[in-house]
C-alpha cells in the first residue's frame, strides 16, 4: 500500500481536471511499470494505492518517481509556477495478511467518505469504489465491505477538498494553489 501527499498538503489537485489527469497518469505509469492496481483514492491532496507487483517489486520507487515528475511538471505548467515542489514524501507498506489486506483495501476504497468528500465512495471518480463494486464478485465484494477499517493504522493526515461533481464555477476553493509557497 502506498500513502502520498503533496509538499505542505497543498491542494494541487483542487478540480476535476487535475483530478482526471493525475489519475490516468497513475493508471499508464502504473501499467508500464507492470504494476496492476487493485485500489485507489485520487484526493485534492494525497492519493493511496493498493497494487500487486510485478516480478521485480524495486520498481514502486521508480514508478512513483515518474509519476510524480510527470505530474509536477504538467502541474507547475498550469499554474506558472516552474521547479515548484508538488510532491511530498511516500509511505508504503508491504500487506502480507490477508485480513490486513481487505481491511486495506476497503480503507482505499472508502477513503473519499472517510475525508467527508462524498457520502458514497462509488460516485467518486477518482477511486476504486465503483469499478470494484461493478467488476468484482459478488461474495467478495460482501467480504470486503464486511470488513472494519476503524482500527486500520495508515498515514492519512490531510484535510481534503470537496470537488463539485457537477459543475465546477471556476472559484477557487479554501487552501488552493494560491496559499502554498512556491
Amino acid at each position: 500500500m502506498v500513502t502520498c501527499g503533496t509538499y505542505q498538503k497543498c491542494h494541487h489537485l483542487n478540480e476535476a481536471s487535475r483530478l482526471t489527469f493525475f489519475q490516468n497518469a497513475l493508471f499508464e505509469i502504473a501499467e508500464e511499470f507492470g504494476w496492476r492496481l487493485q485500489a485507489w483514492a485520487v484526493l485534492s491532496n494525497h492519493y493511496h494505492l493498493i497494487g500487486s507487483s510485478p516480478e521485480h517489486p524495486g520498481t514502486l520507487q521508480k514508478m512513483l518517481s515518474k509519476l510524480h515528475t510527470v505530474t509536477a511538471i504538467q502541474l507547475n505548467k498550469e499554474d506558472n509556477e516552474p521547479g515548484r515542489k508538488v510532491w511530498y514524501q511516500y509511505f508504503d507498506s508491504r500487506i502480507t495478511y490477508q485480513n490486513s489486506y481487505f481491511s486495506r483495501l476497503k480503507y482505499v476504497h472508502q477513503n473519499p467518505v472517510h475525508h467527508g468528500v462524498v457520502h458514497n465512495a462509488e460516485t467518486y471518480p477518482w477511486c476504486s469504489a465503483g469499478w470494484f463494486a461493478r467488476s468484482a464478485g459478488s461474495a467478495f465484494y460482501k467480504t470486503i465491505q464486511g470488513f472494519k477499517t476503524d482500527s486500520v493504522n495508515v498515514t492519512d493526515p490531510y484535510d481534503t477538498i470537496p470537488i463539485n461533481l457537477e459543475i465546477e464555477s471556476g472559484v477557487k476553493p479554501p487552501h488552493s494553489k494560491q496559499e502554498c509557497p512556491s
